[in-house]
């Protein structure tokens, strides 16, 4: 695992979390970002190392040396390394985490009834693939 890079875990099988990593990754210029499904093994590793209970997360977990972030955090500090105006998001950072994550909450709780969800996780086409772990 290279440090240099940050790693985004997401839920392997939504389809609104597979969509959010391919705008991540279109929008990631600078290389910033690698990415693994949760219920990978490697995704469970570090949400073992990071004291995550992988029964509790229904979301997507930045981690960034040696911390993770999780829900709107986690969006919010993806945004800040994005192409275009999407840094602007991370102002939103004041917002107090707890009422941030009820607006990030009520989504993940829906998001299987509203974007449906895959029967596996996503299998990278050979151009991306170097960006997954």
């Amino acid at each position: 695992m290279q440090q240099k890079h940050e790693i985004v875990l997401f839920d392997g099988v939504c389809n609104l979390c597979n969509g959010a990593i391919l705008f991540i990754i279109k929008r990631d210029k600078k290389d910033r970002f690698r990415f693994a499904a949760i219920e990978s093994e490697i995704g469970q590793k570090l949400l073992d190392k990071h004291g995550i209970d992988p029964n509790k997360i229904d979301s997507i977990v930045l981690v960034s040396g040696d911390t993770a972030f999780a829900k709107a955090e986690a969006a919010l500090r993806i945004s800040k390394h994005l192409s275009g105006l999407w840094p602007l998001l991370y102002s939103l950072i004041i917002v107090p985490k707890f009422l941030a994550n009820v607006v990030y909450d009520f989504i993940a709780r829906n998001r299987y009834k509203w974007f449906g969800k895959k029967e596996s996780c996503m299998i990278p086409t050979p151009e991306l693939k170097s960006k997954f772990l």
